[in-house]
């Protein structure tokens, strides 16, 4: 049996103290992998079902021919951009984190399941900002300037409302998402994570600049509560 607790990487960055951290659940007899920026949790092992759904929700989007080429901004511990992998379709994946530390964790093996994305050919790693990526002409891909994608993930922030720092809150503004869909091809999709329920606001910004939007609310078991608690998984096209 592994060991209670153990911190497996902390590293102070721009936004703060960010580290990878394993602890056995004595209750769920299950070993938990957390994120925690500073004193917040920003992701668990425990709570991975709306993440992935976000990769399938945003692919299922695009026609069932399509070979596409993606672009997940967030690496995190890794879950959407595995389910992006996971779908035969997928060409490439472009994978974008602000934080080295973070892409390192996948490098290194200190997460379950990392070496499908360091392995798969399809994959890359990018360490860099995804929302001066969005607003600049170069895009995600340092290899190919201004090269364009079918599908654009995103789960970075809490939520449109709620950042992680205060520059991305211009993605999230009409001039904003025009920005990031200069990264698209014709037809491409837009996806996002979201900790929140709908909101209304936002919704109304994706409907001015695609052709077609909805919100999905994403409900889960809360092993933590015994109850239900929900995510919402916004996809405009």
């Amino acid at each position: 049996m592994s060991a209670r607790f153990e911190e497996l990487a902390w590293r102070e960055t721009p936004i703060g103290e960010i580290s990878l951290r394993r602890r056995l659940d004595p209750r769920l007899r299950v070993d938990v992998y957390e994120v925690k920026i500073n004193d917040e949790f920003l992701m668990s092992s425990l709570f991975t079902v709306a993440e992935i759904e976000l990769a399938r929700l945003g692919l299922a989007a695009l026609p069932a021919g399509a070979r596409p080429d993606v672009v997940v901004g967030g690496l995190g511990l890794g879950y959407t951009a595995r389910a992006v992998l996971e779908d035969p379709r997928v060409a490439s994946l472009v994978v974008v984190d602000a934080v080295a530390e973070v892409i390192s964790w996948h490098e290194r093996g200190l997460l379950p399941d990392a070496a499908a994305l360091v392995t798969d050919p399809r994959s890359r790693l990018v360490e860099g900002d995804f929302f001066a990526m969005a607003a600049g002409p170069d895009g995600f891909d340092p290899a190919e300037p201004g090269r364009r994608f079918d599908a654009i993930l995103l789960d970075v922030d809490h939520s449109p409302r709620h950042v992680l720092a205060p520059a991305n809150a211009a993605l999230y503004t009409v001039d904003g998402i025009r920005r990031l869909t200069a990264h698209l091809r014709p037809g491409g999709v837009f996806a996002l994570w979201s900790d929140d329920p709908p909101d209304a606001e936002f919704e109304a910004v994706l409907a001015e600049v695609f052709t077609s939007s909805a919100a999905h609310v994403v409900s889960f078991p809360n092993p933590l509560t015994g109850g239900e608690s929900a995510n919402t998984v916004y996809v405009a096209t």
